[in-house]
């Protein structure tokens, strides 16, 4: 049953359902993995991840509504259920107690590399589609390349 109508082809449509779905659960998966990392992250740079993190945090889960409201609008209901997510994403797990500002630091320059990478396929199948789904997934892209530049900036250029 879906109550709202999308003004997209039925065709169109489903190519940016799964796009917008993909999306969904990166975002809420990376948003996990940084308030996870930020609970249990120890060391010399404790801090300066530690805020970071809050950064990284806060963009993921905005653009997480963002994306799951374009979905609505386009009368797809939106799937964020931790079931979901963990069967979907594609963002590696983190490991359990406590992690050392380096590992903090490559753990989230990985998960946000994969995001983006999955992002990009998602702009482009989106091209044609739907270029309103284009445009919100360019702009949460450029945020998310951001915070990927910026942590491994910050933090001495650490990478995997």
């Amino acid at each position: 049953m879906s109550v709202v109508k999308s003004p997209l082809p039925e065709e169109h449509l489903k190519i940016v359902a799964d796009a917008l779905q993909g999306a969904l659960v990166d975002l809420v998966d990376l948003h996990l993995v940084g308030k996870q990392i930020h609970w249990t992250v120890v060391g010399p740079r404790f801090r300066t991840v530690h805020l970071q993190l809050d950064e990284v945090v806060a963009s993921t889960r905005e653009y997480a509504d963002t994306v799951a409201e374009r979905a609505s609008a386009l009368g797809v209901p939106p799937d964020g259920r931790a079931q979901t997510v963990a069967a979907t994403s594609g963002v590696d797990t983190v490991k359990d107690g406590w992690t050392d500002d380096a590992r903090a630091v490559r753990t989230l320059v990985d998960a946000l590399g994969a995001v983006i990478g999955r992002m990009r396929e998602r702009i482009r199948a989106t091209d044609e589609p739907d270029p309103v789904t284009q445009d919100i997934l360019i702009e949460l892209t450029r945020d998310l390349e951001k915070h990927h530049w910026m942590f491994q900036a910050e933090n001495g250029g650490q990478r995997s």
